[in-house]
């Protein structure tokens, strides 16, 4: 009797064993099944977070695309009025336009290479050298500095009857065309002294008064400077605005720095639209771009040196 109760015992155990064995292999066969399924869904159709994001990327790339294309139109474009600029410049002026980021570049590159050949005990060397060199320039400087400020101390007022500011609106420093010095004539293509300075500046823009001063002469008759108006701003100081198109001063008027005294034109023997500007010191023509310290910082001094060095030729 005992016997019989064992063996139905056994029965009844191996039973449950071989259920748990038959319910695991279903719970792997239908995690396999959904396994499966999940990944051919995935491969066959796109989840909504999944066609959200495709999409989207679709969007950005036509975005990118239209973007690419009109970058490539737009420079196309700037090439193209790039080279019409220079044809235009070549024409005119028969040279070719003066390039400075490629002396830049060269500088910088020449720089480089010496720097790289050296070793770093003659750059440590060097760099001490450069930095006492600069601190005495520095002591210099402050000297130089504290003498100017004892004459300007000195001259009082007196400062406003210096030319120190430009006679045109040239914020970006980009319409000086023609510098102080030997520049080929535009008409009769020799080469010749050009003591003044040139803006490119459309007909009828402003014209101001560099300094306080009198009208010393109003010239509205026709000659190669075209209409004329000279300041006399004392202590050895004109100016001179040539290749007017309207006066609004009188000879014998006193006027003020940044006043409005005449408006840019092409009179005279003039190549273009354009305001020839001068300064003479105790009779003599003197470089205008020396005299702009009142409104350029070192920096935009420094560019616009380049600028008047650069060569380019004059509009009279």
């Amino acid at each position: 009797m005992a016997g019989k109760k064992d063996l139905e015992r056994l029965r009844r155990r191996k039973r449950r064993k071989q259920r748990i064995i038959r319910a695991t292999v279903h719970l792997f066969v239908w995690f396999g099944v959904a396994v499966l399924y999940y990944v051919g869904f995935s491969i066959f159709f796109d989840t909504p977070f999944e066609y959200q994001m495709k999409h989207s990327t679709d969007r950005l790339r036509q975005e990118y695309e239209t973007l690419s294309q009109r970058y490539d139109s737009l420079a196309l474009v700037l090439e193209n009025l790039s080279e019409r600029d220079r044809n235009v410049f070549r024409i005119l002026f028969e040279s070719e336009p003066y390039d400075f980021n490629a002396e830049l570049e060269q500088r910088q590159t020449a720089t480089y290479e010496k720097i790289v050949g050296r070793s770093t005990r003659q750059l440590k060397r060097e760099l001490r050298e450069g930095v006492l060199d600069m601190e005495q320039r520095l002591v210099e400087l402050g000297d130089t500095y504290l003498a100017l400020q004892a004459r300007i101390d000195t001259v009082g007022r007196g400062c406003d009857n210096i030319p120190t500011i430009q006679p045109v609106i040239n914020k970006q420093l980009t319409l000086l065309t023609a510098s102080y010095g030997m520049r080929i004539h535009p008409f009769f293509k020799t080469l010749q002294a050009h003591q003044g300075v040139d803006y490119t500046i459309p007909e009828g823009s402003r014209v101001f008064a560099t300094a306080d001063g009198v009208v010393r002469d109003v010239s509205s008759r026709s000659s190669t400077q075209g209409k004329t108006v000279v300041i006399d701003h004392g202590n050895g100081y004109e100016t001179s605005y040539s290749h007017l198109s309207k006066i609004n001063v009188r000879k014998g008027q006193s006027v003020r720095r940044g006043d409005i005294i005449a408006l840019s034109g092409d009179t005279g023997l003039s190549l273009a639209p354009h305001l020839h500007y001068e300064v003479r010191k105790d009779g003599m023509r003197v470089d205008p771009v020396h005299y702009f310290f009142m409104e350029l910082t070192p920096g935009e001094y420094q560019r616009l040196m380049r600028l008047a060095q650069s060569g380019m030729q004059s509009f009279d």
